[in-house]
């Protein structure tokens, strides 16, 4: 793996998980933290919303795929996934959930990455990673943003001009 690409609340916007696909590059992994979907609250009226869509293309999707449900994902719709997850990459223990919730996970976790509130957030407090990808659908701060993470470090992105916003060192 050469890198993670993480993301968090795409709520069914198709243009959203296009975008998110083009980024990836052969050896990279996906990571979203929840409400990539939206089946419980998104609008079946607007075009770019499509959930069936990004199902579909899920089952011939090439890349390590790692996903939580988030609040506005409907469990049913694409089943065999939990509310959180641990992982290992890059010799680093994840922590994976989308943030609506308290949680609990082991006590060698490195990085915790969380999505819900469409902010991006990024830092280092005591040896673990804390990340929040933001949003590339529906920022709340105007930045669309997600994140990467690498064997030596973590980053936030801003999508529409390529620049790091901010880096931290595992």
């Amino acid at each position: 793996m050469k890198q993670i690409i993480v993301t968090a609340d795409i709520h069914g916007s198709y243009n959203s998980w296009l975008t998110m696909k083009n980024l990836l590059e052969p050896l990279d992994a996906l990571a979203i933290a929840g409400d990539l979907f939206d089946t419980k609250y998104g609008d079946f009226t607007k075009i770019d919303f499509q959930p069936e869509s990004i199902k579909k293309e899920l089952h011939t999707f090439n890349h390590p795929f790692y996903y939580v449900y988030g609040n506005c994902d409907t469990p049913s719709f694409f089943p065999g996934f939990d509310m959180q997850m641990e992982f290992s990459a890059f010799q680093k223990n994840i922590f994976l959930s989308h943030g609506h919730r308290s949680f609990t996970c082991s006590k060698n976790i490195d990085i915790i990455i969380q999505g819900h509130t469409h902010i991006c957030f990024l830092k280092k407090k005591d040896g673990q990673v804390f990340m929040n990808p933001g949003s590339i659908t529906c920022p709340r701060n105007g930045l669309s943003t997600y994140g990467v993470i690498k064997a030596n470090c973590a980053s936030l992105i801003e999508l529409k001009t390529g620049n790091k916003l901010i880096s931290v060192d595992l």
